[in-house]
């Protein structure tokens, strides 16, 4: 029989939840009204946290998580909050939990995602696994980009990085040339050399990624 741990300030709500689970064969063996009490309660004889969010503090159930993954590192842990945030639902996964429910499902739909994390199969909702897999390609791209970047940052030549320096200024070619005391053209021929380095069309381009990246102090 699965050991459920149910932590959540909601006194109705988490009675109710755990008669509902009961009643599908769980059993329940620790209900908590407090982040501070899911960790100080938990132990590895549980097999799954639903855990909510808001408790104490906005971010409270995030701790709590945080705190039991950091000593048990087996523990398996399911948000099951109100808050449906992009921002918030990455930031729970951050903490290593397993799955993300939005409260107001049924409780069979809350049964077969503790089912499957059970068995090491999380079964996240559409949304919730657009948005895990968004931030992951976002996460990959930047790794590339980084990689890229660094590569060719370090054949720039000091001429090459002051133009960035001034891209990064916002500076229009013509203000480049003056400040420099070199001919415009001189200018142009020189930005077409590092776009074809970085493989880019514009400076703008250049500066969006740099920003993206936080590499401007590289710059300065």
């Amino acid at each position: 029989m699965i050991k459920l741990m149910i932590a959540d300030d909601f006194d109705i709500l988490r009675e109710d939840l755990k008669e509902n689970l009961e009643s599908l064969g769980y059993c329940v063996s620790k209900c908590v009204s407090s982040a501070l009490d899911a960790v100080n309660e938990y132990d590895e004889s549980i097999d799954i946290v639903l855990m909510d969010i808001e408790m104490e503090e906005s971010d409270s159930g995030i701790k709590a998580a945080e705190a039991i993954l950091d000593k048990y590192k087996d523990a398996k842990i399911i948000y099951l909050t109100s808050h449906d945030s992009d921002e918030m639902i990455m930031t729970a996964f951050a903490t290593g939990a397993e799955d993300f429910i939005v409260k107001g499902v049924s409780a069979q739909e809350i049964k077969e995602h503790i089912d499957a994390v059970y068995n090491n199969k999380p079964q996240l909702d559409d949304r919730v696994r657009n948005i895990v897999m968004c931030e992951y390609k976002r996460l990959r791209q930047s790794e590339q980009n980084l990689l890229y970047f660094i590569k060719h940052i370090s054949s720039l030549t000091p001429t090459e990085k002051d133009l960035i320096h001034c891209f990064l200024l916002d500076m229009k070619v013509r203000e480049i040339a003056s400040q420099r005391n070199v001919e415009l053209s001189t200018v142009k021929s020189q930005i077409r050399t590092l776009l074809q380095k970085f493989g880019c069309s514009r400076s703008k381009e250049i500066v969006v990624i740099i920003k993206g990246l936080g590499l401007e102090h590289l710059f300065n």
